[in-house]
């Protein structure tokens, strides 16, 4: 495979640990009030999982079990269902950060809904307004993702797709005694050898 075949499958936007706290804390600075806690638990369980972001909407709030550390994915929710291969129930566990950020929001949450996370309009927030939420924190907090290239990107380089990649950076760099195929694991990929196209290159970041 050529390099710039490469190119076009490895990871290519990612943020340092770093970066995503600067994230949460631009929350607090320029979101409503009562949107601020929702908003940084949704970065917080979208980092920690490396949910798709059509997953993360679909999430319900009987999804998270044993006090929140548990999150449970119907297989009906997942990328690819219902096909030949269709994935099976995932259940991923929490870090603590996790746990208390949604517990906390649990606790106070402005509206009551099935979702986990309701838009002010409805009852569920949607792709679209994860994307916008994402872009607005990133413009405030000043995030400039790293680039494939070895560039940085602008805020608006910030999405759904590259906190997935964030996942599998962190825990290849910043976390001790991971594998590629723990990576796999966590994202769920349908082989080890998409981790390996797609992350490899994170072993010498």
């Amino acid at each position: 495979m050529s390099a710039n075949t490469n190119s076009k499958t490895q990871a290519s936007v990612w943020l340092k640990p770093e970066q995503v706290e600067a994230l949460r804390s631009a929350v607090y600075r320029c979101r409503p009030d009562y949107l601020q806690q929702r908003d940084d638990a949704l970065i917080a369980l979208l980092y920690d999982t490396g949910l798709r972001v059509a997953e993360l909407v679909a999430v319900d709030v009987d999804h998270l079990r044993e006090d929140n550390s548990l999150l449970f994915v119907p297989a009906e929710n997942q990328k690819d269902y219902p096909n030949d291969n269709s994935p099976k129930v995932a259940r991923l566990g929490l870090a603590p950060d996790t746990t208390r950020t949604l517990s906390a929001y649990l606790g106070s949450r402005w509206k009551d809904t099935e979702a986990l996370f309701p838009s002010r309009e409805r009852d569920r927030i949607g792709t679209q307004g994860v994307r916008d939420l994402l872009r607005t924190v990133a413009r405030e907090a000043g995030v400039e993702p790293y680039l494939l290239d070895g560039s940085r990107g602008d805020p608006d380089d910030v999405t759904p797709h590259a906190f997935r990649h964030s996942v599998a950076y962190r825990m290849m760099n910043a976390e001790e005694g991971n594998t590629l195929y723990d990576v796999r694991n966590r994202l769920r990929h349908r082989s080890i050898q998409t981790t390996e196209r797609v992350y490899d290159h994170f072993e010498v970041v």
